[in-house]
């Protein structure tokens, strides 16, 4: 069993200063992913774990068509809220098909827009070929089994997946990310939150050590714009997608006026499909349209042997959101 200091500070300041102040020092929250990477799989060493779950960065509210979210919501308390039931289904459908109630409970939502991949090789310390683990090891997943893995953004440096069903909702709506460090306060598209791997795995997004993210802002979908968000998995209980998509149109006159579109399952980040996004823009609402958007949403896929699949899967599950939310079926 590791050993580590247990600290629980009283603002946000004083734990930006723990952390800050140690390299080997993190964060807790609701510890649904922590907790497995530090005491189960034991992939991630701490020297002090700085319990965050108690500071006043809790709850929603909404103004000037954004809703305000701190960081330390709950899952289901943003899937209860009445402005996302209402305004935000693709929020809300994501949530709901993310985790078991117990676990949206516990869970928050920079916890989960934080949750590290579910790549089996990052998660097995006696995989040595990790370089998300170990920079200039190599890739298991490239040569091994690779079912669940990542074909977009994607390389021979690394192909896993990131795991967050509410981060593909909330890139498709350009959701913004408040960050509090010893250097101040900033903000951040969550479009460019997180890092594709490159040559540099371990670096998976922008946070600083010791910046701690204090809220999230989501812009509400304009009034009669239809959102949802498909998830497709092995079984219909608590499980990660292989594909999903998170899609918002608003149709005016049998023409798309305005979308949005993102992928889960198939990423190394959460992944937006701006080039679909383009050709369904001024489109009429068609099969025809959101197969061509499809083929743009998945192009130049990065694939191993046993992740092929997803190009085609990933194509139809951005069909069948599209038809879903437009009212359109073949």
């Amino acid at each position: 069993m590791p050993t580590f200091d247990y600290v629980r500070p009283d603002d946000v300041a004083g734990a930006v200063a723990l952390v800050s102040g140690d390299p080997r020092a993190s964060y807790l929250a609701g510890g649904t992913t922590h907790l497995d990477l530090l005491l189960k799989d034991r992939v991630i060493e701490t020297d002090r774990v700085v319990d965050i779950g108690r500071l006043p960065l809790r709850g929603v509210s909404s103004d000037d068509g954004v809703l305000h979210v701190g960081a330390l919501t709950t899952m289901e308390e943003l899937a209860a809220d009445p402005v996302v039931i209402e305004r935000l289904p693709v929020v809300r459908e994501a949530l709901l098909l993310s985790a078991s109630t117990q676990l949206r409970n516990m869970a928050t939502i920079g916890g989960n827009i934080l949750q590290r991949t579910r790549c089996r090789y990052f998660r097995d310390a006696t995989v040595a070929a990790c370089n998300k683990r170990a920079p200039g090891s190599g890739c298991a997943a490239v040569t091994g089994p690779a079912r669940m893995h990542a074909i977009l953004g994607a390389d021979e440096h690394c192909i896993a997946v990131h795991a967050s069903d509410l981060c593909v909702s909330l890139v498709a709506l350009d959701a913004d990310v408040h960050i509090q460090g010893t250097g101040g306060r900033r903000t951040v598209p969550l479009t460019g939150f997180h890092i594709r791997p490159g040559d540099r795995p371990d670096i998976e997004n922008v946070l600083g050590h010791g910046e701690i993210i204090t809220e999230v802002d989501v812009p509400l979908l304009p009034v009669g714009t239809r959102s949802g968000y498909l998830k497709v998995r092995d079984r219909a209980s608590y499980e990660f997608a292989l594909t999903s998509a998170a899609a918002a149109l608003r149709v005016e006159d049998g023409v798309v006026a305005e979308a949005r579109l993102a992928l889960g399952g198939v990423g190394t980040v959460p992944w937006r499909a701006r080039e679909a996004e383009e050709i369904l823009t001024g489109a009429p609402v068609d099969d025809g349209t959101f197969r061509a958007a499809a083929e743009a949403a998945v192009r130049d896929p990065f694939t191993v042997p046993g992740t092929e699949f997803k190009v085609e899967l990933a194509k139809r599950t951005v069909v069948r959101i599209l038809q879903t939310v437009s009212g359109v079926r073949s």
